[in-house]
């Protein structure tokens, strides 16, 4: 689902104002705010951590396809809250081990698109050694 976030879809009464706070913090690079208002909304999904384990269970080798599988997750868990990508306001990932950040930025990109909303990635020792990954979302619309 390539750049199907932030493609135009906004949500009629929901304002978004990405922040960060002049010279007191660096600027947000691309794909993230460091702070981020929302308001006109009706509700709000907590999408708990998801986890690179398909519907049999299996878990597919390598950080790539993990990291496609649990935003497919995430994407199973908004629709079936009848919401969209495009409705995540905020995302943090939880990372095996720091040398995957900057291919998690790839596919976050490549999966939200343009849309930036606050981010924390956090390098953690994750439930299963054969996770390299987990991402949970919080969405409003």
């Amino acid at each position: 689902m390539s750049r199907r976030a932030a493609e135009g879809r906004e949500t009629p009464g929901v304002r978004r104002r990405k922040i960060d706070a002049e010279n007191a913090i660096l600027p947000a690079g691309s794909g993230y705010s460091n702070a981020l208002e929302i308001s006109g909304f009706k509700r709000i999904v907590f999408v708990s951590g998801q986890i690179p384990v398909d519907i049999k269970g299996g878990v597919p080798s390598g950080f790539a396809a993990q990291c496609r599988l649990v935003w497919a997750n995430v994407e199973a868990q908004l629709r079936a809250a009848d919401m969209t990508l495009d409705k995540v306001v905020e995302v943090t990932t939880f990372l095996a081990d720091r040398a995957f950040g900057m291919e998690n930025r790839v596919i976050r990109k490549e999966t939200l698109g343009d849309l930036c909303p606050a981010s924390t990635t956090i390098i953690a020792d994750i439930f299963d050694a054969a996770w390299l990954v987990e991402v949970k979302v919080i969405a409003a619309d």
